[in-house]
């Protein structure tokens, strides 16, 4: 990896395929990437997030109502920024099935990538992070803080993922053996990847990028990046519409 590199020469994807089926009533009829904030939508404030940090090429996975995004790409995507389409027509295929289905859009490039859910908002500095993983050069470095949540990462004490639980049903998944002494996190749906991790995950189909990691551990670098303190919404219900538009402006 070139040291000098700046998070400007990488590409990002966005996670937009979902059916958000926790932001009925509006999903009936929409995508949950065109639910709006503040008079702006999701995928409009997190790609002014990217571009806020330089990235300009980003490619964003389509499924549930695909058209409306891609009409609203039309009109508003920035003439500097150069988007694709990973439409998943016969999808969604998860975040880890996405991800494969996307993988010739980060082909022939060896520069790490940028990953982030539609949903999720965030004052997260991404330049912070990029710098982190650089130093750390894992296979993936995920953005996880101290909060509450149904689903948490556990990392052990020096942040290398060890396992995954489900706080409501009890169930845990572990990278090898069941470990005592776990740091719990919440994901706050941002990765940063080296691309090589497209040699090492199923080609195609569908199925949890968390499932790819933690298959992936015992033999992979897969950190968390605790940035606690900054703004992290999951914006996956109605009432959450409410809280972001506390939290983030025009």
């Amino acid at each position: 990896m070139k040291s000098n590199l700046t998070i400007s020469a990488c590409k990002a994807m966005v996670f937009a395929a979902g059916l958000g089926t926790r932001l009925k009533p509006f999903t009936d009829s929409h995508p949950k990437a065109l639910a709006v904030v503040n008079g702006k939508t999701l995928l409009q404030r997190n790609l002014d997030y990217l571009k806020g940090f330089g990235i300009h090429d980003i490619v964003i996975n389509v499924h549930h109502f695909a058209d409306q995004i891609i009409d609203f790409l039309r009109v508003h995507t920035d003439p500097n920024m150069t988007i694709f389409i990973s439409h998943e027509k016969d999808g969604p295929f998860e975040t880890g099935g996405g991800l494969a289905f996307a993988a010739n859009q980060f082909s022939g490039n060896n520069n790490p990538f940028i990953v982030m859910n539609v949903d999720m908002l965030t004052n997260l500095d991404l330049n912070g992070m990029f710098e982190f993983h650089q130093k750390i050069t894992p296979l993936a470095t995920l953005a996880v803080t101290k909060r509450e949540s149904s689903r948490q990462f556990l990392f052990d004490d020096e942040m290398k993922l060890v396992g995954w639980r489900n706080n409501t049903t009890g169930e845990h998944k572990w990278v090898e053996n069941p470990v005592e002494e776990v740091r719990p996190y919440s994901f706050s749906g941002i990765h940063i990847m080296d691309p090589i991790i497209f040699n090492l995950m199923p080609k195609s189909g569908t199925f949890s990028i968390t499932d790819v990691y933690l298959g992936l551990a015992a033999t992979q670098s897969i950190v968390g990046y605790d940035h606690s303190g900054d703004i992290i919404l999951d914006v996956g219900k109605p009432e959450s519409i409410v809280q972001a538009e506390k939290l983030f402006g025009n």
